[in-house]
């Protein structure tokens, strides 16, 4: 990979693997509801959020999901990747102060249009998985 462009298609070998780690902070959630208008008393509401299962506010799911767009679009595939579908599952909540590692492994090429499916799984320090799915991605052209 260069610094202009990602691994192309045929670049791309199945089990390689990409990650970055973040820690979600208490700005970044509120930045968040901001930009999508989501003020989910779960999110930005801490006398609310005590008297929910999970006793402290929570990140949105789609924010924490959202940090899986920097490993694909800047690691693996890289720069001038087109996400084209994204699947995930939250299993566990992210509080504020959770750091996560979003982790990316190239599971399938598909030959006919040059895509390639990634399994995708977001893990917080203490090694528990918060989040899975998979995402659809159209790599950058070849060089």
């Amino acid at each position: 990979m260069d610094n202009e462009t990602g691994y192309s298609y045929s670049q791309l070998e199945l089990g390689m693997t990409a990650s970055l780690s973040k820690t979600v902070s208490e700005s970044d959630v509120y930045l968040y509801a901001g930009i999508t208008g989501d003020f989910n008393p779960m999110h930005v509401n801490e006398a609310y959020a005590k008297t929910t299962p999970f006793g402290s506010r929570i990140a949105h799911g789609s924010l924490v999901e959202g940090f899986l767009a920097p490993v694909l679009g800047t690691k693996l595939p890289g720069l001038g990747t087109v996400a084209l579908e994204k699947t995930c599952r939250f299993l566990a909540p992210t509080y504020f102060g959770d750091t996560l590692t979003a982790s990316v492994e190239v599971i399938e090429k598909l030959e006919e249009k040059k895509w390639v499916r990634f399994k995708c799984t977001l893990t917080n320090q203490d090694g528990k998985v918060v989040a899975s799915g998979s995402a659809l991605v159209m790599p950058p052209p070849e060089k």
